[in-house]
């Protein structure tokens, strides 16, 4: 199965992040991906502050994601891409999510960022409460995490010893800290034997230089393809025989005792 990863500039409007989004996934679609995965609040911009992370903050059933449903039907390819998600019981309460929505348009799973990166995702978001669900879609059982949530080992422990065989990471990551991509993402990958794909900006956001590297690892640690630091697509192949291969060899998950942990 081939899968693709967009490594862009974060974007100035919503308007631009649909147009973006539309094109990219039509791009995709023509190169054979059935999936597109995006980075951290792609839709609205990660820091952007309080106010705009207000104003721009919808609910799951908001009309920013009936686009995003949209486009998906249209160019039939499945679409992660995050947002400000809005607590339908409170809406003072707003997410840092990341929502999976199938090539028919449909829902498959959400997650809220559980791991809150210093003072800009406290202050313009509250922590997720729930790990995320392990899902099947086209014949793999899926989880996702978001950013900082990878640099903890237990959640993507948990996903994997929940089943997971692919980690979807929608990232915001920047310099000086280009060392998560090149050597954190490829140990979460081979300790919990899955692959990971981690989907970066690069450019700048107020303070913030991202670093780019946008990757997907297989389950032994290797990378099967990795971006440098300009934006585009990057295109991988994720072979069910290399998943089978590595747990038969790396046995992490057969002999870990999470009663100890």
């Amino acid at each position: 199965m081939l899968i693709a990863l967009l490594q862009c500039e974060p974007v100035t409007s919503t308007a631009a992040a649909l147009a973006q989004l539309e094109q990219q996934a039509r791009q995709a679609a023509l190169q054979g991906a059935a999936l597109l995965v995006t980075p951290e609040m792609f839709l609205t911009g990660y820091h952007i502050g309080v106010t705009a992370i207000r104003t721009l903050a919808q609910p799951l059933d908001g009309s920013l994601l009936a686009d995003v449903r949209r486009i998906a039907i249209k160019h039939r390819i499945a679409l992660v891409t995050g947002f400000p998600e809005q607590d339908p019981a409170d809406p003072a309460v707003i997410y840092n999510s990341v929502i999976f929505i199938d090539a028919h348009g449909n829902r498959l799973a959400g997650y809220r960022k559980v791991h809150l990166f210093g003072t800009v995702d406290r202050q313009q978001f509250q922590a997720g409460t729930r790990p995320s669900p392990v899902f099947e879609w086209c014949g793999w059982k899926v989880a996702m995490a978001i950013c900082y949530d990878i640099e903890f080992p237990e959640p993507v422990r948990a996903s994997a010893l929940k089943g997971a065989e692919l980690l979807l990471v929608p990232t915001a990551n920047m310099y000086p800290f280009e060392d998560v991509c090149e050597r954190m993402v490829p140990v979460r990958a081979q300790e919990n034997t899955l692959f990971v794909a981690y989907a970066n900006y690069v450019g700048r956001e107020q303070a913030f230089h991202y670093c780019g590297r946008s990757c997907v690892c297989d389950p032994f640690g290797r990378d099967q393809a990795r971006a440098a630091e300009a934006p585009g697509l990057l295109l991988a192949r994720l072979e069910p025989a290399t998943l089978v291969e590595a747990r038969q060899k790396i046995t992490y998950l057969q002999d870990c005792r999470p009663e100890f942990c």
